[in-house]
């Protein structure tokens, strides 16, 4: 591709020792900033998809990929609806479940939650929640037990630990001869899950389905609804509005994963595309550095490129020896930034965690932004599009220079030396 008495002359230019070496410490410093700017693009972009698809994770680990509900609040005969739901062909599990507001007590302590009725083995078929129990597990929610399963928020929040006990009160009230009582009952703490997600460990609690329907007073055969997963959970959405519509359409409301937090995730794919245009500015003014790096050479070697016009070189030569030099200060930089973002990006939260010991805080408040670490997934894609953009703009900005050492005449460049 390259004559190789360019490639020579273009390589030895980057190591010249002339004037105390400052020109190629000006290009090492041009390489550093090039990395520099390279690896926090990736490292940002990286952020961006570990965060979206941890959080993602999290979700389909708690709720189900979609829910269908009766527009009353509850339905009836769930045994046939669940037949029906289960012979639509992309639906692979489905799960009943009660779900209301309670008020949760433990002594002098009190929490308002969700509390959701379930049974454990079809639960188990539709979320991966019992991959999240740090203690107990889902069998231990069997009818008639009245046992619960806290998040761990909950449970802390009440200070209680398993094998101790809870007071369930439902919203509704019993009327009695001394007047309107609310209805409670005493649940035993079987398990305490952590999914890493504030919005589900401080506000749900599971129960088996048929206390839930004794604890809300709930007609026989209702439930709240149904919980479905598919196999494909990008198309929950769209499935479950189709199944829906050949149940009746106008009897139920439906919902997916993605109404809990649909504009967060929007949010994600908005700052990811942002972040990009705007470090790629940083990119840009590190890859233009090479302009001046570029132009320090060229004036320092006006009598060798004059001296190589003598000899024969023709003015494509000398545009190709510094086109050859700011490509490899490019393509260096490049590498070099893409190893260094790809290795701060695979052991951030290693990094952050030190940093957080060092300086005695918590970057991420699981209250506010639904995870306590910071997630991190390199995706090759990205890093092709970083490191092409990035090379690109190392391309363009040796242009000018090599143009203008392309055009320098040998005998102005020789007249005084």
């Amino acid at each position: 591709m390259f004559g190789s008495y360019e490639w020579l002359i273009g390589t030895r230019h980057l190591r010249s020792t002339h004037r105390r070496g400052f020109v190629s410490f000006v290009a090492v410093m041009s390489v550093c900033g090039l990395a520099l700017g390279v690896a926090t693009l990736i490292v940002v972009l990286s952020v961006m998809n570990g965060f979206g698809s941890v959080l993602r994770g999290r979700i389909l680990d708690v709720t189900a990929d979609a829910t269908l509900m009766g527009l009353q609040g509850t339905t009836g005969h769930w045994h046939a609806l669940e037949r029906r739901v289960l012979a639509h062909r992309h639906v692979e599990a489905v799960a009943p479940y009660i779900e209301q507001q309670a008020l949760l007590t433990h002594g002098d302590y009190i929490a308002g939650a969700s509390v959701r009725g379930v049974l454990p083995k079809q639960e188990a078929r539709v979320t991966a929640l019992a991959r999240r129990l740090e203690h107990g597990d889902l069998g231990a929610l069997r009818a008639g037990r009245y046992r619960v399963i806290l998040g761990v928020d909950l449970a802390e929040a009440l200070h209680v630990r398993p094998g101790q006990s809870v007071v369930l009160i439902a919203p509704e009230g019993i009327a009695t001869p001394a007047g309107l009582m609310p209805r409670m009952r005493r649940f035993r703490v079987a398990g305490i899950f952590d999914s890493g997600m504030y919005q589900y460990d401080r506000e749900l609690a599971l129960i088996n389905l048929s206390d839930a329907a004794r604890l809300f007073a709930l007609p026989p055969g209702r439930v709240t609804g149904l919980r479905m997963r598919f196999t494909d959970p990008w198309r929950a959405g769209p499935e479950v509005r189709h199944i829906a519509y050949t149940l009746g359409g106008a009897g139920y409301y439906v919902s997916d994963w993605t109404d809990h937090l649909v504009n967060f995730f929007r949010s994600i794919r908005i700052t990811k595309s942002m972040m990009f245009v705007m470090l790629s500015m940083i990119v840009a003014v590190a890859a233009f550095n090479i302009v001046a790096t570029l132009v320090m050479i060229v004036k320092e070697k006006q009598a060798d490129i004059a001296i190589l016009r003598t000899l024969g070189a023709a003015p494509g030569n000398i545009l190709l020896v510094f086109a050859i030099q700011g490509l490899l200060i490019g393509l260096a930089g490049t590498l070099l930034g893409a190893g260094l973002g790809i290795f701060i990006a695979h052991h951030l939260q290693g990094l952050v965690g030190l940093l957080e010991r060092v300086l005695h805080t918590q970057f991420l408040n699981p209250k506010v932004y639904y995870m306590s670490e910071l997630p991190a997934q390199v995706h090759a894609l990205d890093v092709l599009r970083v490191c092409g953009v990035a090379f690109l703009l190392c391309a363009l900005a040796t242009i000018y220079p090599a143009w203008r050492a392309a055009r320098s005449a040998p005998a102005e460049a020789l007249r005084h030396e």
